[in-house]
């Protein structure tokens, strides 16, 4: 499979001294889940990746962040990321997201914001299909979904026909492979370096979005292109740090949303060197390659952020 590879990354636009919130970007997030209990089945309660996702797009450099959340933790959750509003969705007897009356809202978000990022968090209730469907039909900013929305993808006959909008998805190895199988597609996402941008070349033609394949190495593609990022740390291997760069994407997609030069898979690959960065300060900082707890690697973005500025 014949694709470019790209071997370095534009500098991210300087930021100017008269900018207000609007001019850098309102990222949307979307997920969280209330601790469903229908059945014999049942979902933990899971709000801290949704304000991880947030609080890795603020300190990026976008200019507002919305977080759309079960409403029995949208307090909780805005109590961990004070910096955003907040939109509970309505939940039924098992506190799971009622989708239709959750759609308004959607709606409302995609109408508003710069981007869009959803899935992590969510559990694997019907109501995250229909949530993240919703989302990749319209067509009126980028989405960026990680976590659970993928499996929720995964889980969807055909759902390739469902994508209408310029998406981001950013897979580990483990919900690659499942989107490979859901689509009859060959491959080792879990493989070499070479059978991992095989991998995710393939997905990203195979659906018309900008894949991130995690893991050392993570790799980005359109399909056409693909960038490996050869940055990083054993220290970012914990958990959190995902649902950080899914926020990071999102909010340099918002950044750049207008600026000359770059596209998603530009801004995506710059988001997962600024990750990468982040992780190596974090090691140098304490003098290890593990206990990193996903929040601090935030409170590391902004100066990273800055030395990637023209």
């Amino acid at each position: 499979m014949s694709t470019d590879r790209i071997e370095s990354l534009p500098p991210l636009p300087h930021r100017p001294d008269d900018g207000h919130k609007g001019t850098f970007g309102t990222v949307a997030v979307v997920g969280g889940c209330a601790g469903m209990h229908r059945d014999d089945e049942f979902q933990p309660t899971m709000l801290g990746a949704t304000a991880l996702a947030a609080m890795g797009a603020i300190r990026s450099g976008c200019g507002l962040v919305k977080i759309a959340a079960p409403s029995p933790i949208i307090e909780h959750t805005l109590t961990l990321a004070p910096f955003a509003t907040g939109y509970g969705l309505e939940t039924d007897h098992a506190r799971s997201i009622n989708a239709s009356h959750a759609a308004p809202i959607l709606d409302e978000l995609t109408r508003t914001c710069s981007v869009v990022v959803a899935g992590m968090g969510m559990g694997s209730a019907h109501c995250v299909a229909q949530i993240i469907v919703r989302l990749l039909n319209q067509e009126m900013v980028p989405v960026v979904i990680d976590a659970d929305g993928l499996n929720a993808m995964s889980s969807l006959p055909e759902f390739d026909r469902e994508i209408r909008a310029n998406a981001v998805l950013t897979p580990h190895p483990g919900e690659a492979r499942r989107l490979m199988q859901s689509l009859a597609i060959d491959g080792d996402p879990a493989g070499d370096a070479s059978q991992r941008i095989d991998a995710c070349t393939r997905i990203a033609q195979r659906l018309g979005c900008v894949v991130v394949l995690k893991g050392k190495g993570t790799v980005v593609s359109d399909g056409h292109r693909v960038w490996v990022c050869e940055r990083g740390s054993p220290a970012l291997a914990a958990g959190g740090t995902g649902d950080v760069l899914a926020g990071i994407i999102a909010s340099i997609i918002a950044q750049t949303r207008d600026a000359e030069g770059f596209d998603l898979l530009l801004a995506a690959s710059v988001g997962v060197q600024a990750h990468a960065i982040a992780g190596e300060r974090w090691a140098d900082i304490h003098g290890g390659d593990g206990g990193l707890i996903a929040s601090e690697l935030t409170e590391l973005l902004p100066a990273v952020i800055t030395s990637l500025r023209a």
